[in-house]
């Protein structure tokens, strides 16, 4: 399984972090052992003091395929899930600010959450679905799929021209703005049209 995320998907989150717009998405991976393993509590790493939280739509891949036609990227998926990536924020301007790669900083153990999935053929729209994350009971991130930069099916068909996507891979579409640290004690919550998706302990 690959884990494929999307980079400043949303206008809203590259502001708040004074980036640039891209031109094109921003691709980078995580391993398989990023992912958190089901009813798990999320361990804040000894080497951040600034993990943040970045709750993302996600399409979960159902059969193998290369250079995909946007028009055809809807055959390659049947359903829509929830996760967070974590991003040690810390680490991650400083590789930056040195022109390294982000790896350390948002590919560590456990550093990708997997929610629920549910069919795509349960919503009206796939460029309209709200998904929020709760944080101790308070909404924290609000998002809705239109605010993409680039739509589901546009993601799968450019991510497709560099990697195979196999059967189970799991593509991060990007994060809304509201992004902030995670503490010991929160409890983190995701949503998806009043669904939840997830509930993880941080520790």
């Amino acid at each position: 399984m690959k884990i494929i995320c999307i980079g400043r998907n949303y206008v809203d989150h590259i502001s708040e972090l004074n980036n640039e717009k891209p031109t094109e998405p921003v691709i980078f991976l995580k391993p398989e052992t990023a992912v958190l393993p089901k009813k798990t509590p999320f361990y804040i790493p000894d080497f951040s003091n600034d993990v943040h939280h970045e709750v993302e739509i996600l399409v979960k891949i159902c059969k193998v395929g290369k250079y995909i036609n946007s028009k055809f990227a809807s055959n390659y998926y049947e359903e829509i899930g929830l996760g967070i990536d974590f991003t040690a924020r810390d680490l991650q301007n400083e590789l930056k600010a040195n022109g390294l790669p982000w790896e350390k900083a948002k590919a560590f153990d456990h550093s990708a959450i997997i929610g629920g999935f549910l069919p795509k053929k349960s919503f009206s729209s796939l460029e309209n679905i709200n998904f929020e994350l709760r944080s101790n009971g308070v909404v924290v991130q609000t998002g809705n799929s239109s605010l993409m930069l680039w739509k589901i099916d546009e993601i799968i068909a450019y991510v497709s021209q560099f990697f195979t996507l196999k059967k189970g891979d799991v593509i991060f579409t990007g994060t809304p703005k509201g992004v902030a640290s995670v503490s010991a004690g929160d409890v983190l919550e995701g949503f998806v049209e009043n669904n939840q998706m997830f509930k993880i302990q941080v520790k």
